[in-house]
Protein backbone atom coordinates (compact mmCIF):
# COMPACT_ATOMS: atom_id res chain seq x y z
CA UNK A 1 0.00 0.00 0.00
CA UNK A 2 3.06 2.59 0.88
CA UNK A 3 4.44 1.76 -2.86
CA UNK A 4 0.79 2.65 -4.23
CA UNK A 5 0.73 5.65 -2.73
CA UNK A 6 4.44 6.65 -2.97
CA UNK A 7 3.37 6.36 -7.23
CA UNK A 8 0.11 8.41 -6.64
CA UNK A 9 2.33 11.65 -5.19
CA UNK A 10 5.22 10.95 -7.80
CA UNK A 11 2.35 10.67 -10.55
CA UNK A 12 0.44 13.93 -9.04
CA UNK A 13 3.82 15.76 -9.12
CA UNK A 14 4.65 15.10 -12.77
CA UNK A 15 1.31 16.03 -13.65
CA UNK A 16 1.17 19.52 -11.95
CA UNK A 17 4.43 20.33 -13.82
CA UNK A 18 3.18 18.98 -17.53
CA UNK A 19 5.61 21.11 -19.69
CA UNK A 20 8.61 20.79 -17.34
CA UNK A 21 8.21 17.53 -17.56
CA UNK A 22 7.54 16.59 -21.10
CA UNK A 23 10.75 18.94 -21.55
CA UNK A 24 12.95 16.65 -19.34
CA UNK A 25 11.53 13.57 -21.18
CA UNK A 26 12.67 15.05 -24.84
CA UNK A 27 16.73 13.75 -24.23
CA UNK A 28 15.15 10.43 -23.23
CA UNK A 29 12.60 10.39 -26.18
CA UNK A 30 15.43 11.30 -28.71
CA UNK A 31 17.75 8.92 -27.71
CA UNK A 32 15.42 5.72 -27.34
CA UNK A 33 13.96 6.64 -31.08
CA UNK A 34 17.47 7.44 -31.92
CA UNK A 35 18.83 4.15 -31.13
CA UNK A 36 16.19 1.59 -32.04
CA UNK A 37 16.16 3.73 -36.03
CA UNK A 38 19.81 3.41 -35.74
CA UNK A 39 19.79 -0.13 -34.92
CA UNK A 40 16.58 -1.36 -37.39
CA UNK A 41 18.74 0.43 -40.05
CA UNK A 42 22.27 -1.25 -39.09
CA UNK A 43 20.14 -4.73 -38.92
CA UNK A 44 18.80 -4.30 -42.02
CA UNK A 45 21.28 -3.00 -44.55
CA UNK A 46 23.07 -6.57 -42.59
CA UNK A 47 20.33 -8.44 -44.11
CA UNK A 48 19.65 -6.93 -47.51
CA UNK A 49 23.62 -7.59 -47.83
CA UNK A 50 22.70 -11.18 -46.96
CA UNK A 51 19.99 -11.73 -49.06
CA UNK A 52 22.03 -9.68 -51.92
CA UNK A 53 25.43 -11.51 -51.79
CA UNK A 54 23.06 -15.33 -51.37
CA UNK A 55 21.39 -14.48 -54.70
CA UNK A 56 24.54 -14.75 -56.04
CA UNK A 57 24.81 -17.97 -54.94
CA UNK A 58 25.81 -18.31 -51.11
CA UNK A 59 27.83 -21.47 -51.56
CA UNK A 60 29.40 -20.29 -54.90
CA UNK A 61 33.58 -20.26 -54.93
CA UNK A 62 35.49 -17.95 -57.16
CA UNK A 63 39.17 -18.75 -57.98
CA UNK A 64 40.88 -15.79 -59.46
CA UNK A 65 44.28 -15.81 -61.19
CA UNK A 66 47.16 -13.95 -59.88
CA UNK A 67 48.72 -13.39 -56.57
CA UNK A 68 50.87 -10.62 -56.63
CA UNK A 69 48.26 -7.13 -56.11
CA UNK A 70 49.71 -4.18 -54.94
CA UNK A 71 46.90 -1.07 -54.20
CA UNK A 72 44.44 -3.13 -56.40
CA UNK A 73 46.90 -3.14 -59.12
CA UNK A 74 48.40 -6.72 -60.68
CA UNK A 75 51.95 -5.75 -61.23
CA UNK A 76 52.62 -8.93 -63.44
CA UNK A 77 50.46 -9.45 -66.72
CA UNK A 78 51.37 -12.90 -66.98
CA UNK A 79 49.42 -13.11 -63.09
CA UNK A 80 46.45 -12.95 -65.52
CA UNK A 81 46.84 -15.77 -67.13
CA UNK A 82 47.77 -18.60 -64.67
CA UNK A 83 44.28 -20.44 -64.72
CA UNK A 84 43.74 -23.21 -67.79
CA UNK A 85 41.21 -25.75 -68.83
CA UNK A 86 43.41 -28.04 -67.41
CA UNK A 87 42.81 -26.29 -63.72
CA UNK A 88 39.35 -26.24 -64.47
CA UNK A 89 39.33 -29.73 -65.89
CA UNK A 90 41.02 -31.11 -62.48
CA UNK A 91 38.49 -29.45 -60.00
CA UNK A 92 36.14 -30.97 -61.95
CA UNK A 93 36.82 -34.59 -61.65
CA UNK A 94 39.07 -34.38 -58.65
CA UNK A 95 37.43 -32.98 -55.99
CA UNK A 96 34.93 -33.93 -53.76
CA UNK A 97 33.29 -31.06 -52.10
CA UNK A 98 32.13 -29.10 -55.07
CA UNK A 99 28.73 -29.77 -56.52
CA UNK A 100 29.66 -27.99 -60.30
CA UNK A 101 32.16 -25.98 -61.77
CA UNK A 102 32.40 -23.89 -65.06
CA UNK A 103 35.00 -21.95 -66.32
CA UNK A 104 34.63 -18.30 -67.00
CA UNK A 105 35.79 -16.03 -69.64
CA UNK A 106 34.31 -12.44 -70.53
CA UNK A 107 34.39 -9.82 -72.38
CA UNK A 108 32.49 -6.29 -73.36
CA UNK A 109 31.21 -4.92 -76.80
CA UNK A 110 28.22 -3.96 -78.79
CA UNK A 111 25.02 -6.38 -78.97
CA UNK A 112 23.14 -5.72 -82.26
CA UNK A 113 19.86 -6.56 -83.77
CA UNK A 114 18.16 -5.16 -87.04
CA UNK A 115 18.39 -1.36 -86.07
CA UNK A 116 19.09 -1.58 -82.43
CA UNK A 117 22.04 -1.83 -80.56
CA UNK A 118 23.31 -2.03 -76.37
CA UNK A 119 26.69 -1.88 -75.13
CA UNK A 120 26.51 -4.88 -72.89
CA UNK A 121 29.20 -7.81 -71.67
CA UNK A 122 29.57 -11.33 -72.88
CA UNK A 123 30.17 -14.16 -70.92
CA UNK A 124 31.54 -17.76 -71.33
CA UNK A 125 30.53 -20.40 -69.41
CA UNK A 126 29.35 -23.96 -69.44
CA UNK A 127 25.68 -24.90 -68.60
CA UNK A 128 26.69 -25.67 -64.53
CA UNK A 129 26.83 -21.94 -64.37
CA UNK A 130 23.78 -21.31 -63.98
CA UNK A 131 23.32 -24.10 -61.19
CA UNK A 132 26.08 -22.08 -59.66
CA UNK A 133 24.38 -18.67 -59.58
CA UNK A 134 21.03 -20.15 -58.71
CA UNK A 135 19.45 -18.92 -62.23
CA UNK A 136 17.04 -19.92 -64.31
CA UNK A 137 16.16 -19.68 -67.95
CA UNK A 138 12.75 -18.01 -67.90
CA UNK A 139 11.70 -19.03 -71.70
CA UNK A 140 13.61 -21.01 -74.05
CA UNK A 141 16.66 -23.65 -72.64
CA UNK A 142 20.52 -23.18 -71.46
CA UNK A 143 23.26 -24.95 -74.26
CA UNK A 144 23.94 -27.85 -74.39
CA UNK A 145 27.42 -30.15 -73.11
CA UNK A 146 27.78 -30.87 -77.08
CA UNK A 147 27.36 -27.03 -77.70
CA UNK A 148 30.22 -26.22 -76.02
CA UNK A 149 32.28 -28.54 -77.35
CA UNK A 150 31.41 -27.48 -80.52
CA UNK A 151 31.48 -24.19 -80.14
CA UNK A 152 28.38 -23.36 -81.47
CA UNK A 153 27.37 -20.00 -81.94
CA UNK A 154 24.33 -19.56 -79.93
CA UNK A 155 23.09 -17.33 -76.60
CA UNK A 156 21.37 -17.12 -73.58
CA UNK A 157 20.44 -13.17 -73.08
CA UNK A 158 19.79 -11.40 -69.87
CA UNK A 159 16.36 -9.21 -69.34
CA UNK A 160 18.04 -5.97 -70.01
CA UNK A 161 19.48 -6.82 -72.86
CA UNK A 162 15.97 -8.78 -73.92
CA UNK A 163 14.55 -5.59 -73.45
CA UNK A 164 16.48 -3.43 -75.24
CA UNK A 165 17.02 -5.37 -78.39
CA UNK A 166 13.47 -6.66 -78.84
CA UNK A 167 11.15 -4.51 -76.74
CA UNK A 168 8.07 -6.41 -77.72
CA UNK A 169 9.36 -9.12 -79.75
CA UNK A 170 10.01 -12.96 -78.77
CA UNK A 171 13.87 -13.32 -78.90
CA UNK A 172 13.94 -16.77 -79.32
CA UNK A 173 15.48 -17.86 -82.18
CA UNK A 174 16.12 -14.25 -83.80
CA UNK A 175 19.85 -13.63 -84.64
CA UNK A 176 22.04 -11.05 -82.82
CA UNK A 177 25.35 -10.06 -83.46
CA UNK A 178 27.96 -9.26 -80.39
CA UNK A 179 31.35 -7.18 -82.22
CA UNK A 180 30.32 -8.59 -85.70
CA UNK A 181 29.69 -12.32 -84.71
CA UNK A 182 26.51 -13.55 -85.22
CA UNK A 183 24.68 -15.40 -82.13
CA UNK A 184 21.68 -17.69 -82.54
CA UNK A 185 19.39 -16.92 -79.04
CA UNK A 186 18.24 -19.92 -77.62
CA UNK A 187 17.19 -18.24 -74.40
CA UNK A 188 16.19 -16.01 -72.14
CA UNK A 189 17.32 -15.74 -68.19
CA UNK A 190 15.03 -14.83 -65.23
CA UNK A 191 15.45 -11.27 -63.56
CA UNK A 192 18.40 -11.14 -61.01
CA UNK A 193 18.92 -7.24 -60.35
CA UNK A 194 21.18 -5.34 -59.37
CA UNK A 195 23.93 -7.33 -57.34
CA UNK A 196 25.72 -6.05 -53.84
CA UNK A 197 27.98 -4.11 -55.99
CA UNK A 198 25.02 -2.03 -57.82
CA UNK A 199 25.75 -3.73 -61.11
CA UNK A 200 22.68 -5.27 -62.76
CA UNK A 201 23.18 -8.99 -63.35
CA UNK A 202 20.38 -8.66 -66.24
CA UNK A 203 22.74 -7.13 -68.79
CA UNK A 204 24.51 -10.13 -69.37
CA UNK A 205 25.33 -12.52 -72.77
CA UNK A 206 25.89 -15.72 -71.89
CA UNK A 207 27.86 -18.38 -74.16
CA UNK A 208 30.06 -21.22 -74.69
CA UNK A 209 33.25 -20.52 -72.83
CA UNK A 210 34.79 -22.19 -76.22
CA UNK A 211 32.98 -19.69 -78.63
CA UNK A 212 34.18 -16.82 -76.80
CA UNK A 213 37.59 -17.86 -76.37
CA UNK A 214 38.10 -18.81 -80.03
CA UNK A 215 35.74 -16.13 -81.75
CA UNK A 216 35.85 -13.17 -79.29
CA UNK A 217 38.78 -13.15 -77.26
CA UNK A 218 41.35 -14.97 -79.09
CA UNK A 219 42.69 -16.65 -75.86
CA UNK A 220 43.39 -20.02 -74.06
CA UNK A 221 43.86 -19.27 -70.37
CA UNK A 222 40.69 -18.61 -68.37
CA UNK A 223 39.62 -15.17 -66.61
CA UNK A 224 38.18 -17.12 -63.39
CA UNK A 225 36.18 -20.61 -62.58
CA UNK A 226 32.94 -20.44 -60.22
CA UNK A 227 32.35 -23.06 -58.42
CA UNK A 228 29.15 -24.36 -55.69
CA UNK A 229 30.27 -26.35 -52.56
CA UNK A 230 27.91 -28.94 -51.31
CA UNK A 231 26.72 -26.96 -48.72
CA UNK A 232 27.25 -23.62 -47.11
CA UNK A 233 28.29 -24.89 -44.13
CA UNK A 234 31.06 -26.91 -46.27
CA UNK A 235 32.27 -24.00 -48.24
CA UNK A 236 35.49 -23.54 -46.44
CA UNK A 237 36.57 -27.37 -46.43
CA UNK A 238 35.64 -26.59 -50.75
CA UNK A 239 37.64 -23.85 -50.82
CA UNK A 240 40.63 -25.79 -49.09
CA UNK A 241 40.60 -28.61 -51.33
CA UNK A 242 40.60 -26.74 -54.90
CA UNK A 243 43.92 -24.54 -52.89
CA UNK A 244 45.49 -27.77 -52.49
CA UNK A 245 44.28 -29.32 -56.01
CA UNK A 246 45.70 -26.34 -57.61
CA UNK A 247 48.72 -26.23 -55.87
CA UNK A 248 49.78 -29.20 -56.92
CA UNK A 249 48.89 -28.53 -60.66
CA UNK A 250 50.93 -25.43 -60.43
CA UNK A 251 53.80 -27.21 -58.65
CA UNK A 252 53.59 -24.67 -55.88
CA UNK A 253 55.22 -26.16 -52.37
CA UNK A 254 56.68 -25.19 -49.38
CA UNK A 255 56.14 -21.60 -48.39
CA UNK A 256 55.82 -19.87 -51.98
CA UNK A 257 52.94 -17.62 -52.80
CA UNK A 258 50.24 -19.20 -54.61
CA UNK A 259 49.68 -17.27 -58.09
CA UNK A 260 45.61 -17.73 -58.39
CA UNK A 261 42.87 -16.57 -55.42
CA UNK A 262 40.44 -18.71 -53.83
CA UNK A 263 37.46 -17.07 -52.26
CA UNK A 264 33.75 -18.28 -51.16
CA UNK A 265 30.74 -16.09 -50.41
CA UNK A 266 30.64 -16.62 -46.79
CA UNK A 267 34.15 -14.91 -46.86
CA UNK A 268 32.42 -12.16 -47.97
CA UNK A 269 29.00 -12.27 -46.11
CA UNK A 270 31.53 -12.20 -43.14
CA UNK A 271 33.36 -8.80 -44.32
CA UNK A 272 30.13 -6.99 -45.54
CA UNK A 273 28.83 -8.12 -42.04
CA UNK A 274 31.56 -7.02 -39.94
CA UNK A 275 32.00 -3.53 -41.44
CA UNK A 276 27.62 -3.47 -41.29
CA UNK A 277 28.18 -3.94 -37.77
CA UNK A 278 30.91 -1.54 -37.03
CA UNK A 279 28.72 1.42 -38.73
CA UNK A 280 25.51 0.64 -36.47
CA UNK A 281 28.08 0.66 -33.29
CA UNK A 282 29.29 3.61 -34.03
CA UNK A 283 25.51 5.10 -34.96
CA UNK A 284 24.25 3.57 -31.88
CA UNK A 285 27.30 5.44 -29.72
CA UNK A 286 25.92 8.72 -31.32
CA UNK A 287 22.44 8.22 -30.93
CA UNK A 288 23.35 7.33 -27.11
CA UNK A 289 24.68 10.94 -26.05
CA UNK A 290 20.83 11.61 -26.22
CA UNK A 291 20.04 9.11 -23.42
CA UNK A 292 23.05 10.37 -21.47
CA UNK A 293 21.92 14.26 -22.17
CA UNK A 294 18.45 12.85 -20.88
CA UNK A 295 19.53 11.47 -17.90
CA UNK A 296 21.67 14.77 -17.24
CA UNK A 297 18.03 16.92 -17.24
CA UNK A 298 16.01 14.02 -15.36
CA UNK A 299 19.32 14.71 -12.81
CA UNK A 300 18.50 18.82 -12.96
CA UNK A 301 14.99 18.95 -12.85
CA UNK A 302 14.76 16.19 -9.68
CA UNK A 303 17.35 18.51 -8.08
CA UNK A 304 15.03 21.63 -9.05
CA UNK A 305 12.19 19.42 -8.00
CA UNK A 306 14.09 18.97 -4.39
CA UNK A 307 14.65 22.48 -3.95
CA UNK A 308 11.33 23.27 -4.37
CA UNK A 309 9.36 20.96 -2.29
CA UNK A 310 11.94 21.46 0.82
CA UNK A 311 9.45 22.43 2.78
CA UNK A 312 7.21 19.77 2.02
CA UNK A 313 9.39 17.07 2.79
CA UNK A 314 10.09 18.86 6.02
CA UNK A 315 6.86 18.35 7.16
CA UNK A 316 6.63 14.54 5.50
CA UNK A 317 9.44 13.91 7.74
CA UNK A 318 8.28 15.67 10.88
CA UNK A 319 4.70 13.72 10.98
CA UNK A 320 6.94 10.56 11.13
CA UNK A 321 7.86 10.09 7.17
CA UNK A 322 10.74 7.66 6.84
CA UNK A 323 13.80 8.75 5.18
CA UNK A 324 13.23 5.68 2.73
CA UNK A 325 9.58 7.00 1.74
CA UNK A 326 11.15 10.02 0.94
CA UNK A 327 14.38 8.65 -0.82
CA UNK A 328 11.69 6.26 -2.93
CA UNK A 329 9.22 9.03 -3.62
CA UNK A 330 11.41 11.17 -5.83
CA UNK A 331 13.24 7.77 -7.06
CA UNK A 332 10.10 6.48 -8.10
CA UNK A 333 9.07 9.94 -10.23
CA UNK A 334 13.00 10.01 -12.16
CA UNK A 335 12.23 6.32 -12.80
CA UNK A 336 8.49 7.10 -14.22
CA UNK A 337 9.71 10.17 -16.30
CA UNK A 338 12.42 8.36 -17.38
CA UNK A 339 10.31 5.09 -18.41
CA UNK A 340 7.33 7.43 -19.94
CA UNK A 341 10.25 9.15 -22.00
CA UNK A 342 11.06 5.65 -23.19
CA UNK A 343 7.71 4.32 -24.00
CA UNK A 344 7.25 7.63 -26.19
CA UNK A 345 10.72 7.35 -28.09
CA UNK A 346 9.59 3.24 -28.86
CA UNK A 347 6.73 4.27 -30.76
CA UNK A 348 8.57 6.99 -32.18
CA UNK A 349 11.23 5.07 -33.23
CA UNK A 350 9.59 2.36 -34.58
CA UNK A 351 7.17 5.04 -36.43
CA UNK A 352 10.62 6.83 -37.98
CA UNK A 353 11.79 3.42 -39.19
CA UNK A 354 8.40 2.56 -40.62
CA UNK A 355 8.96 6.39 -42.44
CA UNK A 356 12.62 5.06 -43.28
CA UNK A 357 11.48 1.73 -45.27
CA UNK A 358 8.10 2.92 -47.08
CA UNK A 359 9.24 6.77 -47.80
CA UNK A 360 12.94 6.37 -48.58
CA UNK A 361 12.91 2.85 -49.31
CA UNK A 362 16.01 2.14 -46.68
CA UNK A 363 16.64 -1.87 -45.72
CA UNK A 364 14.86 -1.91 -41.77
CA UNK A 365 14.85 -4.79 -39.36
CA UNK A 366 13.55 -4.47 -36.09
CA UNK A 367 14.61 -6.44 -33.22
CA UNK A 368 13.12 -7.18 -30.27
CA UNK A 369 16.54 -6.80 -28.36
CA UNK A 370 16.66 -3.20 -29.36
CA UNK A 371 13.63 -2.46 -27.76
CA UNK A 372 14.17 -4.44 -24.37
CA UNK A 373 17.53 -2.93 -24.25
CA UNK A 374 15.64 0.38 -24.64
CA UNK A 375 13.56 0.18 -21.68
CA UNK A 376 16.36 -1.36 -19.41
CA UNK A 377 18.72 1.68 -20.22
CA UNK A 378 15.38 4.13 -19.66
CA UNK A 379 14.86 2.34 -16.19
CA UNK A 380 18.86 2.44 -15.18
CA UNK A 381 19.04 6.30 -16.61
CA UNK A 382 16.23 6.95 -14.31
CA UNK A 383 17.81 5.10 -10.82
CA UNK A 384 21.57 6.65 -11.86
CA UNK A 385 20.35 10.17 -12.36
CA UNK A 386 17.19 10.21 -10.26
CA UNK A 387 19.36 8.58 -7.22
CA UNK A 388 21.48 11.75 -6.37
CA UNK A 389 18.39 14.36 -6.03
CA UNK A 390 16.46 11.64 -4.26
CA UNK A 391 19.28 11.10 -1.35
CA UNK A 392 19.66 14.57 -0.99
CA UNK A 393 15.57 14.69 -0.56
CA UNK A 394 16.05 12.33 2.06
CA UNK A 395 19.01 13.41 4.38
CA UNK A 396 17.20 16.94 4.58
CA UNK A 397 17.16 17.75 8.28
CA UNK A 398 13.45 18.71 9.27
CA UNK A 399 13.66 21.70 11.35
CA UNK A 400 15.67 23.48 8.62
CA UNK A 401 13.51 22.40 5.73
CA UNK A 402 10.36 23.21 7.47
CA UNK A 403 12.21 26.50 8.16
CA UNK A 404 12.78 26.97 4.67
CA UNK A 405 11.90 29.89 2.35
Amino acid sequence: MRILNLFKIAWRAIILNKVRTLLTMLGIIIGVASVIAMLAIGEGSKESIKTKISSMGSNMITVRPGADMRGGVRLDPSAMQTLTLGDYEALKTQTKMLSAVSPLVNGSGQSIYGSRNWPTSIYGITEEYLKIKVWEVKTGSIFTDQEVKSAAKVAVIGQTVATNLFQNENPIGKMIRFNSIPFKVIGVLEKKGESTFGQDQDDVILSPYTTVQKRILAQDYLESIVASSLSEEKSQQAVDEVSQILRERHKITGDKEDDFNVFSMEEMISTFSSTSEMLTILLVAIASISLLVGGIGIMNIMYVSVKERTREIGLRLAVGGKDTDILMQFLIEAIMISVTGGIIGVSLGLGTTLFIEKVLHWPTAVTSYSIVISFLVCAITGIFFGWYPAKKAASLDPITALRYE
